[in-house]
């Protein structure tokens, strides 16, 4: 009794007395460590195939699923690409309707356009041909009224200017002298007719009428017969005389 407790007993190693029972014992022990050591490492393998039949069972399985997905995805691209071609041929179809339509249409408004500037051409080309025409019109109008006017004038310049050499010759020549005229003979005439450079006279009273149309008759008659000729009118007019010189 003297209060010793014992708490707790740390053992190093049990060694038995006897060789071969130690030797027994060290086989039976190095052959439960070897057999624990194989069903281990037979556990290890056998976890390690399990898993890696799951990770390939994992790994097929989503390749499957992949693929699937991966057709379901071709298919939709399948499906998208066949309406993208409906939309593409039904958009060029379309394209082309509308543009040949449009084509159609302007090649119809520059037919019209051609046709508009084509009258207004045709229009543009009688007009001026009309001005032209009418210019020329006016132009050879008022050339040939000028013309006219310009002869109008120099035949009433030369009238006048006969008229006045006329009245200025009767001047010169005098009362007298024309009497004389009158009362000669035809011979005497002609010569002072050609000395006055008269080639015919025409004496009356002053007072009774003249019948131009019958001395102008009288005077185209005249001309195929004598070249003097003394002639009495037939309204009662004396001492009138028509003396011609005839080359």
């Amino acid at each position: 009794q003297n209060n010793l407790i014992i708490t707790s007993v740390d053992i190093q190693s049990v060694e038995p007395v006897d060789q071969r029972t130690r030797d027994a014992l060290q086989k039976s022990v190095q052959l439960a460590i070897e057999i624990t050591t194989n069903s281990q490492e037979a556990a290890a393998k056998h976890e390690a195939s399990r898993r890696e039949q799951e990770a390939k069972g994992l790994l097929e399985r989503q390749r499957i699923k992949d693929e699937g997905e991966a057709e379901e995805v071709r298919k939709q691209l399948l499906l998208l690409q066949a309406e993208s071609a409906a939309v593409e041929i039904t958009g060029q179809a379309k394209a082309e309707a509308l543009s040949h339509a449009e084509s159609a249409r302007i090649q119809g408004e520059a037919a019209v356009e051609q046709a508009t500037l084509k009258a207004k051409a045709a229009k543009i080309e009688s007009e001026s041909e009309l001005l032209r025409l009418t210019s020329a019109r006016e132009a050879e109008i008022k050339y040939l009224r000028e013309k006219n006017e310009l002869e109008i004038s120099r035949l009433a310049e030369v009238s006048r200017i006969e008229t006045e050499k006329f009245k200025l010759q009767v001047e010169s020549i005098g009362a007298p002298t024309i009497q004389a005229i009158a009362t000669s003979s035809a011979d005497t005439q002609v010569k002072l007719l050609q000395a006055l450079g008269l080639q015919s006279m025409l004496v009356t009273d002053g007072h009774t009428p003249i019948n131009l149309m019958g001395f102008g008759q009288g005077l185209l008659g005249d001309i195929t017969s004598s070249p003097i000729k003394k002639q009495r009118l037939s309204n009662g007019v004396s001492n009138k005389y028509n003396v011609e010189e005839t080359e």
